[in-house]
């Protein structure tokens, strides 16, 4: 008897373990969002996007050029005739290009967001809506450096999406994407924000959200949605090694977006704010060289001649944390923060020089739409006799200063042996130009500095390389 009574009360905890399990994960369920009102509120203002690229006559011939008349007898006369035969005479067939992607509806007079890389060097733009209507679109504009273009369709009462702000965003929150991956219409996926004010390479003037959201080819240019059915991205590149999605997502920032688009619509064109410097990231090793407790800031590299950062008397070396008020813990922090101040605008620069803050009024201008870049050269010069550092240098004659866009300083690095200067990462064919904050005049003059610089503790050297400059944290043995 109590074998079975022993049988029952297991088999009751069982049952009771199982009820649990089931009401724990319906609970789970409940909690997960419902995304369908949300896509039911939306996907009429989301639009497909196919564009084409009329290649030139005849294959690629250049314009102007006309195709002799072929005689019947002639044995090419089949051969042209199977491919010019029923084209008026002096023309030659015109393959289209195609490619698709996505966007949508910012205002019921027609005006619709997409990628700059979308439309880029399209003769047509055709916007075809969730109703399967379809329109010839007009560019109004478009920014490489956002990835955002324009375009106006000829409608009217046409339904439109509400803008977020990025303000509001947090890691972790749920997004959901609609477009047309791979020209699949209106294709809905969802995932959370992985990380915000993300700096990709060559884009320095967007700080991108990071989603796992699904997004492969045909979904660019569509919108990145919140829980509350509002725009709070564009959904602009993956990463990948594959070039299909892998889990890494980016999308243009709203309140990015919003300014382009305003630009765009009123102008035709994008404006952004210029400091006239080149920076770079401070590490560990910098950040104990300048005497600073922990790596932050944006470190100068390179003050451009003509530029409001050397109006204001802003300096190689300097490293700025705080740009009109907002901080700058990373080098990538700085780009963005500049490129949406206003042109003409006295902003407030901190900086930390010689391990000193110090304030800075700057007046912004704005950004040119050429950089130039010194290339490097290399030639016979006076040697310099080997120091601690183990490495030789030698001076720059003139015209060697003149194309490496130096003025009166820096020495040419001839050969780097084993030692400190190897292992602070300095080459053969790099440019000293600054030592411990002070400008290396010559090979004379870099030989006097070794005599003064302190052992068993990292100190800035600042070298141009391939054009750009780059500081290093350089440490003698003691």
């Amino acid at each position: 008897m109590d074998m079975y009574k022993l049988f029952y009360r297991n088999v009751i905890s069982l049952i009771s373990s199982l009820l649990l399990v089931l009401v724990s994960f319906q609970a789970t369920a409940r909690d997960l969002p419902d995304f369908t009102k949300l896509v039911e509120s939306n996907s009429a203002a989301v639009v497909n996007i196919s564009t084409s690229n009329k290649q030139s006559p005849h294959g690629g011939m250049p314009p102007g050029f006309n195709l002799p008349d072929i005689p019947e007898n002639s044995p090419f006369y089949e051969f042209f005739k199977k491919y010019f035969e029923d084209l008026p005479k002096g023309q030659g067939p015109s393959p289209e290009r195609s490619s698709l992607g996505s966007g949508f509806i910012i205002s019921k007079d027609g005006y619709v967001i997409t990628n700059h890389h979308v439309v880029k060097d399209s003769d047509e733009i055709i916007v075809r809506l969730n109703d399967r209507r379809e329109y010839v679109a007009e560019l109004i504009g478009s920014d490489e450096r956002s990835d955002i273009a324009v375009l106006k369709i000829d409608a009217s009462n046409l339904p439109v999406l509400a803008l977020g702000k990025t303000s509001d965003l947090k890691v972790g929150e749920w997004v959901l994407a609609i477009g047309s991956p791979f020209g699949f219409d209106h294709s809905v996926t969802a995932g959370i924000v992985s990380a915000i004010g993300r700096s990709l390479p060559n884009e320095n003037y967007v700080p991108f959200i990071q989603t796992d959201v699904a997004i492969n080819p045909g979904n660019s240019g569509g919108p990145l949605f919140n829980l509350d059915g509002e725009v709070i991205g564009v959904n602009s590149q993956i990463y990948s090694r594959t070039g299909g999605f892998m889990g890494l997502s980016f999308a243009v920032p709203v309140d990015v977006v919003e300014r382009v688009y305003q630009q765009l619509r009123d102008k035709g064109r994008v404006t952004r704010g210029w400091l006239g410097v080149l920076i770079q990231d401070v590490t560990r090793e910098l950040a104990e060289s300048f005497d600073m407790d922990h790596p932050h800031g944006a470190l100068i590299a390179k003050v451009l001649p003509d530029g409001p950062a050397e109006k204001a008397g802003i300096e190689v070396g300097d490293i700025v944390t705080k740009f009109n008020g907002n901080n700058v813990n990373f080098s990538s922090d700085l780009p963005p923060l500049v490129g949406s101040t206003a042109i003409d605008d006295v902003v407030q620069v901190e900086v930390i020089r010689r391990s000193k803050y110090k304030t800075i009024r700057v007046k912004i201008s704005e950004l040119p739409t050429d950089e130039q870049v010194a290339a490097t050269n290399t030639g016979k010069k006076q040697e310099s006799s080997n120091n601690p550092l183990n490495m030789n240098v030698s001076d720059l004659s003139d015209q060697q200063r003149e194309e490496m866009g130096i003025e009166d300083h820096g020495v040419l690095i001839d050969e780097v042996g084993s030692g400190p200067a190897e292992t602070a990462g300095i080459r053969s064919g790099d440019v000293l130009l600054l030592m411990n904050n002070t400008k290396v005049k010559n090979a004379e003059h870099f030989s006097q500095l070794m005599t003064s610089l302190p052992k068993g503790k990292s100190i800035p050297v600042l070298i141009q390389r391939r054009g750009g400059p780059i500081f290093l944290a350089l440490k003698l043995d003691e």
